[in-house]
Parts: structure tokens; C-alpha cells; sequence
């Protein structure tokens, strides 16, 4: 008699049999998704009204551009585009690499670019061209990714590692290249200050962290001292002290004869140092959860001290505190708002200086909804990215 074979039971349900399963499952589930549902429409009903028709949303319109890249000068947002292209190019290429590792941020990058495209073409804007481009540029190095050999994921690493700096040199400028001339760095503002802020932070914060969290660990007296005194100094005072004593206190520990860095640098400065307190914490957590044999197979393995923390340990410690590395990264997000104190432009200081103007005074709430959704937006995208990359590695699970 031949076997009869027997497929595997489904893992997911459709989502007729899902509404059944967790919102009509009994009667009292019906009676509170209904009743869910009639508190949902009473509370949105008159913000749906005002966003509909009496809202002034020609104010976003027309600072748009003000919002995303502030001061920034408009005959040279073709290097913030390239910045732009780049990005979709490598989490396009790391996708058809690590599939999915990095699906998930693919995904967003990909909904964001057709968002941003019906968005143009809803307002009339040429700007959706540029996110078309970014699109395909994402897609056509995604099936790069899929077709390279098995040094892709060499050739990935290294493409991130010099594109973080390459970006910078690109929204900077130098005079060493004719075509790339200086843009001061407190022209940047609105949306393109925020991201850059919070990109070097985190970058900059890492290593460091790194480097203090095997600090606080070392055996030597002087350098686990100086560790936790730093890292607990650090933790023990707000970040806006920490940004105010950047921008007064740098440029007394330079040389008379150089010139001070403007101020954007020196808030980066101050965001990587209060990060890196924070980063050494998370680091230090994930050394902990390592089990003890792993240093002993490493050692009878012959590895040295410093293989066994570079090799074997480290990597799995990094591994387990993905989520509170992406934590920080969300966080630093949103505490980017404080430059406004010491009068860089990030997007709430241009919100502000929108509502002075003349033609839009009244647009409150039009101008700082913009700002939350941009702000939730993003966090929402980093939220979803790094979750389903913990689950591609398996974080949590043995």
C-alpha cells in the first residue's frame, strides 16, 4: 500500500479566518470590537472633518523643501539626491545578499519611495522623478545582490562601511574637489540635520561604547575606573546639558590657532559622547548573557585574550543586544529635537519659523501634524526594520 503523504499544518490563517479567531471569536469580543469600532468614529470623525476640509495644507507644500533640507543650498540638492540613490543602492544590494536579514528595511525604503512619488504627483511636484529613481536603483542593485558570488556579503559590509562617510563628505563638501565646494554646516537643517545627526551619533557612539563597555570589564584598575566614572557621569546628566557643554567647552580644548568647529559638529560631538555612555551599558549586558564556556573553548582552542573578545564573544554579545542598539538608535531619533535650544534648525525650529511667516500664521496644527508624522514615521519604519532582523538572526532563540 504506498504512504500517503501528509502535508505540514498551515502556520498562518487568512484574514477572514483571523477578524473570526481574535475579534469575533465570542459574544463579548463582538460587543467590545463594536463597541471599539463606535469609539474609533466618534473620536475620528471630527479630525477626519478638519483634515479634509478645513485644514490649510498649502503650508506643507509650500516649505516642503524647507522642511526636509533647511538652509541647505538648492543649486547643490543634487549631492542630498545622490545621498539618497546611494542608500537605495546598498539596502537594495544587502537585500539580494542577506535576503532576509535586510528584507525588512528593502520593504520600507520601497514603500517609502511610492509613497513619496503619489505624494509628487499629488502636488504637482517634479520630485517624484527622483524617488522612481531611487526605487530602481534599489531593485536593479537587489538583483546584483542575487547573482554576486559568495564575497557578496564582503563586498556589503565594505560598501556600508565607506558610505557612511562618504555621505558626509558629499552634504559637506570640500575645497579639494572643485565640483563639491564647502556648505556650511549650519545651513543643514529640517529633516536632512535630524538624520545626519542621528546617523553620526549612533556610528560614532558605537565603537566607543564598545571600547568602554571592555573598560568596565578589564582587569587593569585605571581603565575600569575611568570607565564607570564615565559612563555613570555621563548617564547621570541630562542630554541637553550635555549638547550646551559640547558648544561652549569644545572650542576651549583646541588650540588658539584653530579655528572652533561650527556648531553642528560640536552637537555631534556631544551626542556621540552621551550615547556611547548609553551604547556601553547595552554592550556591556550582552557580554554578560555569553556563557562562560565560551571563553573556555576559546581558550583551549589556543586563542589570545583579544581573538576570544573579537572572534567569539563579541559577535554574539552584539548579536543578542540588537534590539537595544535599534532602541537607542530610535531614541537618539527623537532627541535630536533639542538642537532647537541652542538655535540649529532641526524640523521642530522649522515649524516655528514656518508659523512666523506672514501667509501661514494660524497653521498650528497643520505644521506640527507634519512634524509627528515624520517623526512617527520614521520610528514606526526603524521599529518594523529591526524586528524582522532579529528575527532573520534568530535573536532570542537558541
Amino acid at each position: 500500500m504506498a504512504a500517503i503523504e501528509m502535508q505540514p499544518p498551515r502556520l498562518s490563517v487568512g484574514p477572514i479566518a483571523w477578524l473570526k479567531k481574535n475579534l469575533f471569536s465570542t459574544w463579548y469580543n463582538v460587543l467590545l470590537t463594536f463597541l471599539a469600532l463606535g469609539l474609533l468614529y466618534a473620536l475620528l470623525k471630527p479630525a477626519l472633518q478638519w483634515a479634509l476640509t478645513e485644514a490649510r495644507w498649502g503650508v506643507i507644500e509650500a516649505n516642503l523643501t524647507l522642511f526636509m533640507i533647511g538652509q541647505y543650498p538648492r543649486e547643490q540638492l543634487w549631492r542630498v539626491w545622490l545621498t539618497i540613490y546611494m542608500l537605495g543602492g546598498m539596502i537594495g544590494l544587502s537585500w539580494g545578499i542577506w535576503k532576509e536579514a535586510a528584507r525588512g528595511f528593502a520593504l520600507i525604503a520601497l514603500g517609502a519611495g511610492l509613497a513619496f512619488i503619489v505624494i509628487g504627483l499629488l502636488l504637482n511636484s517634479n520630485v517624484w522623478i527622483n524617488w522612481l529613481i531611487a526605487d530602481a536603483v534599489l531593485l536593479a542593485f537587489y538583483a546584483l545582490g542575487r547573482i554576486l558570488p559568495q564575497r557578496g556579503a564582503s563586498i556589503a559590509t565594505l560598501g556600508w562601511l565607506l558610505y557612511f562617510p562618504l555621505i558626509f563628505l558629499l552634504v559637506a563638501g570640500t575645497r579639494f574637489i572643485p565640483w563639491l565646494p564647502p556648505v556650511n554646516t549650519n545651513q543643514w537643517g529640517g529633516l536632512l540635520l535630524t538624520l545626519m545627526l542621528t546617523i553620526v551619533g549612533n556610528i560614532g557612539a558605537l565603537p566607543l561604547g564598545v571600547l568602554l563597555a571592555l573598560g568596565r570589564r578589564s582587569k587593569l584598575p585605571i581603565l575600569r575606573y575611568f570607565s564607570i566614572g564615565y559612563i555613570e557621569l555621563i548617564r547621570g546628566v541630562p542630554l541637553v546639558t550635555v549638547l550646551f557643554m559640547a558648544n561652549l567647552l569644545v572650542p576651549l580644548f583646541l588650540p588658539v590657532n584653530l579655528r572652533p568647529p561650527d556648531a553642528v559638529i560640536r552637537v555631534m560631538i556631544g551626542f556621540i559622547m552621551f550615547e556611547a555612555a548609553y551604547q556601553a551599558e547595552n554592550v556591556r549586558g550582552g557580554l554578560q548573557a555569553i556563557n562562560r564556556g565560551q571563553y573556555e573553548a576559546a581558550q583551549a582552542l589556543g586563542l589570545s585574550g583579544a581573538l576570544t573578545m573579537s572572534l567569539i564573544v563579541l559577535p554574539q554579545a552584539l548579536r543578542a543586544v540588537i534590539p537595544a542598539l535599534f532602541n537607542s538608535f530610535i531614541s537618539l531619533f527623537k532627541d535630536t529635537s533639542l538642537v532647537a535650544i541652542i538655535g540649529l534648525f532641526d524640523i521642530l525650529r522649522i515649524a516655528r519659523s514656518v508659523l512666523a511667516q506672514s501667509d501661514w500664521l494660524g497653521t498650528h496644527r497643520e505644521v506640527f501634524l507634519f512634524a509627528f508624522i515624520i517623526y512617527w514615521g520614521f520610528n514606526l519604519a526603524f521599529t518594523y526594520g529591526s524586528r524582522r532582523l532579529e528575527e532573520a538572526m534568530g535573536v532570542g532563540k537558541r
